[in-house]
């Protein structure tokens, strides 16, 4: 027998197994009005409704249908909405500007915008077809069809789930198709890497347009969990509904682990306890975080920390690392130098790297292509393995990613890995944020130079921060030089776009390397 594998399996399942128990707390009062608490069966309901309504308006099967909006209950009734009766779901950035956006729209062919009230101002009114404004206006025609029957169902898992578009450093975004089996496969397998079971409560802190939320949302509806959406990053907030709502599973970028961690000290200085020690997991992909980050998690907050790695390309999962029993002997220093790695290759996951130091991968979850653009899929994919751009090498079953692969510089004919010079820098009490590229050197080739931002009250020189590096790491990896920063440049999603950093030093040279 063989029954494809399509989204609707986590819904359906949720809605008869837990239909009665609370699926979703919304957001607190955002703009258009929350949903309060949704039930599963309500959530199924609301996902059948948004596809009946897109059916009234003639929106055929295979239909891209965009959405622009933060975290909210509408946008998971979204995912499955659109996604599990037939149509493509496009998730886009909503900190993009409204020409960002409208050549995602065009690209996708994208003939219905799904839009927060927030965001009405970057997606204008002739941008599509039908922009459909959420919030309670608008909910009884989109989300309140009693006994919807959409006219569409889903038979081929190859079929595409979403076009995701990655945010691009240097280049306009490409779209990522991911299909109905790739996506299946990595919430399943990400749901058992992480433990997820129906006990747990998982807080919605990473934007649900980001991958589809790493597929957490699929895994996390399959099994029941009672979801919390968090429409804005702040650290102090993400605190109190951990304590409030009892809150054990959390997913995030770096930057919201350095945040929790600045409101937990601040918790802590005012005699209040931090919330979820010994029961909170938390999740982190993005970056490669500092070791003395990951300290601090297990050490002042008391939570798990796993790191998972991988790209919009892979659905996303690539590898896993959670701390195995063999590690529980180790201190605190080392288990974070260890979980600090990439991990091991995921179940159903191939790691490999090429002649060139590249990290490749296979798994039944790497993305179908680029939307329209066959040439750069040829490019990813060679030879079956998927390119992933990141320099790295294997500890064993452990991938270590070194560096961006062009961002590994080579001073005196020796590689020097930015990562490891930026985790250096952070191990400093004043560093806030850190960034290291490469930069001519008449001498060297190239040298080795490093922007900091400081954090408030803290006020060392250059000089200072150059010495700690000097104490820690072989000369040869230590910043030349220093400049101190407001802040770093960042794409809208937060990924720190070191080419600007670049640009200045590599201006006028025919090449960006020595």
């Amino acid at each position: 027998m063989h029954v494809p594998l399509t989204l609707v399996d986590f819904l359906d399942r949720a809605a008869t197994v837990y239909g009665d128990r609370v699926a979703i707390v919304d957001e607190p009062d955002p703009p258009g009005g929350g949903l309060g608490q949704v039930t599963y069966a309500g959530l199924a309901a609301m996902a059948r409704s948004l596809a009946a309504a897109l059916d009234a308006r003639g929106v055929p099967a295979g239909a891209r249908v965009a959405i622009v909006a933060p975290n909210s209950a509408r946008f998971l009734a979204a995912l499955f909405g659109v996604s599990a009766y037939g149509r493509v779901l496009v998730p886009i950035n909503f900190r993009l500007n409204d020409h960002e956006i409208r050549y995602i729209l065009e690209h996708s062919g994208a003939t219905v915008a799904l839009v927060d009230p927030d965001c009405e101002a970057v997606v204008p009114p002739d941008a599509v077809a039908h922009r459909l404004i959420l919030g309670h206006a608008t909910d009884a025609d989109l989300f309140g069809r009693d006994d919807a029957a959409p006219r569409h169902a889903v038979t081929d898992e190859a079929a595409p789930v979403s076009i995701n578009y990655t945010s691009g450093t240097t280049a306009r975004p490409k779209g990522v198709q991911l299909s109905h089996r790739s996506c299946w496969l990595n919430a399943v397998t990400f749901g058992w890497h992480a433990g997820v079971r129906d006990r747990d409560v998982y807080l919605h802190t990473l934007p649900t347009f980001h991958a589809n939320g790493w597929g957490m949302p699929y895994a996390a509806t399959a099994m029941g969990v009672r979801q919390i959406i968090q429409r804005k990053i702040d650290g102090a907030e993400i605190l109190r509904r951990i304590e409030r709502e009892g809150v054990t599973l959390l997913c995030c970028a770096p930057a919201v682990v350095a945040a929790i961690l600045d409101a937990a000290a601040a918790r802590v200085a005012r005699g209040e306890p931090v919330p979820g020690h010994g029961k909170v997991r938390v999740v982190v992909a993005g970056a490669p975080p500092p070791s003395r980050t990951i300290e601090r998690v297990e050490t002042e907050l008391g939570w798990e920390f796993m790191q998972i790695y991988g790209l919009t390309e892979t659905s996303p999962l690539l590898t896993v690392n959670r701390a195995p029993a063999e590690w529980d002997p180790l201190g605190p220093a080392e288990r974070a130098r260890l979980l600090s790695r990439a991990g091991v290759p995921a179940v159903g996951v191939r790691i490999d790297v090429s002649p060139g130091g590249e990290l490749r991968a296979r798994s039944n979850h790497v993305f179908d292509g680029y939307y329209n653009q066959p040439e750069e899929t040829a490019r990813a994919i060679v030879d079956g393995w998927f390119s992933t751009g990141d320099g790295g090498h294997l500890e064993g079953a452990y991938a270590v990613i070194t560096d961006r692969k062009k961002d590994v510089i080579i001073t005196g004919g020796e590689n020097v890995s930015s990562i490891e010079v930026e985790d250096c820098l952070y191990q400093h009490p004043a560093v806030a944020e850190a960034a290291v590229i490469g930069i001519p050197s008449d001498k060297w080739g190239e040298t080795v130079h490093a922007f900091v931002v400081l954090r408030p009250g803290f006020s060392p020189t250059p000089a200072d921060l150059i010495a700690h590096c000097r104490s820690l790491l072989s000369h040869f990896k230590c910043p030349t030089g220093i400049e101190l920063k407001d802040a770093l440049p960042r794409t809208a999603t937060g990924k720190l776009q070191k080419f600007r950093l670049r640009e200045p030093f590599w201006a006028g040279r025919e090449r960006k390397i020595s």
